[in-house]
């Protein structure tokens, strides 16, 4: 049997039509197949690959790590240097309200430590969620969810969640002094790149601080750059309780973490201890490579040039089959008329060397999210490619 037979009868799928590429290698924005060809990575893993795929930087930090120590303890039981420098570089960029990390394996696990962590800390049991969000899969997270098509074969779930939709501030009072956390995406990514609306993230930064309940602001997949500030939320003025940090956060490493205030965090440690533990959250190899794909964001100029770049993408992507552009940086949205004809441009631009991809819960729009290194001329090769894919389709 070949690889691919195998792949389909050994590996569990999560959808009747894998894309199934068989990978060989990758390198900055391209991945390369074992039948030689050449494809132009337009969504980066989904938003993790913020630098592009094994970058030196990333890569020479892992093999450093590698050659000292790798996993010695669960989590939090030992000084373990790349872990204290990743969390100690993060608490001087973040506000001061936002002071110890929690590092995990991936975004998922920061929705549900987050998730604990306001009710431990307001001793509340209600938590409000926004529909067409997406915050993980497991059964915490996956109760966040509304739409319910994804969750409903797996109900019963968690008890206790309410749903408003997002930039609709009449609803905010829905959150009350039963609400132990509120946990929204800064940009609502799966709906389709959805930005706040002018002043709604600072009316929900009040109504949660009024009702003392935790702003637990998501920023998963817009994190990291990719809205053209570091962090997202800094755009508009407001400092959450809770972030959640994950996807481009190991430069193609897992790893993920919830940040907090330190006497809010220190809750999971006492009554009972142990309160929230991980085996592998926090792995020194994926804090060495976080901490080197923090550097070079910083260092390299990536995150500033996120909006030229963005704009460069609106701009050459004008074509009379797109309905709509809407852009929070480098996380794109291209909207057709419908789920066929994403699904046909997706196809041909495979065909033709470029990976793009859809929203789970809007099917009508393409995805572009590539890596914020994506050169000038790589962004006006990769739209010639998806023009053309409109032209045919």
């Amino acid at each position: 049997m070949n690889q691919r037979q195998l792949f389909l009868q050994h590996l569990a799928q999560t959808s009747p039509f894998p894309l199934a590429l068989e990978i060989d290698y990758a390198e900055g924005i391209y991945l390369y197949d074992t039948s030689g060809n050449t494809y132009i990575d337009l969504i980066a893993g989904i938003g993790v690959s913020v630098l592009g795929h094994r970058h030196p930087q990333v890569a020479a930090a892992i093999r450093s790590q590698l050659d000292r120590y790798w996993h010695t303890m669960v989590y939090g039981e030992y000084v373990l240097a790349p872990q204290v420098k990743l969390a100690t570089r993060l608490a001087g960029l973040l506000p001061q309200e936002l002071n110890s990390t929690y590092f995990v394996n991936s975004g998922t696990e920061a929705t549900e430590g987050a998730m604990k962590l306001a009710k431990r800390f307001t001793g509340r049991a209600e938590i409000i969620a926004c529909r067409h969000a997406y915050h993980g899969s497991t059964q915490g997270a996956a109760s966040l969810m509304w739409p319910k098509d994804f969750t409903a074969p797996y109900h019963p779930l968690l008890p206790g969640i309410g749903h408003i939709d997002f930039n609709e501030s009449e609803q905010l009072s829905q959150i009350t002094e039963k609400t132990a956390g509120v946990v929204v995406e800064t940009v609502q990514a799966e709906w389709g790149v959805r930005k706040p609306a002018s002043d709604y993230l600072r009316q929900l930064r009040q109504r949660c601080t009024e009702t003392g309940t935790l702003l637990i602001l998501d920023e998963i997949q817009a994190g990291y750059g990719r809205t053209g500030t570091l962090f997202a939320f800094e755009q508009y003025g407001i400092v959450p309780d809770v972030l959640l940090l994950g996807k481009g956060m190991g430069g193609g490493m897992p790893i993920a973490a919830f940040v907090a205030a330190e006497d809010k965090m220190k809750v999971l440690a006492d009554n009972p201890m142990l309160g929230h533990i991980t085996t592998f959250g926090g792995h020194p190899v994926c804090c060495a490579a976080a901490l080197a794909t923090l550097e070079t964001l910083l260092g390299g100029g990536w995150i500033e040039q996120v909006e030229q770049k963005a704009a460069l993408f609106v701009q050459l992507l004008q074509h009379p089959a797109i309905v709509e552009i809407r852009s929070a940086g480098l996380l794109i949205a291209v909207e057709l008329s419908n789920f066929d004809a994403v699904q046909a441009v997706i196809r041909t631009c495979l065909e033709k060397g470029l990976i793009i991809d859809w929203f789970l819960f809007n099917n009508r729009s393409l995805r572009i999210a590539p890596p914020l290194v994506i050169s000038e001329i790589q962004i006006r090769e990769a739209c010639a490619i998806l023009l053309k894919a409109l032209d045919r389709c």
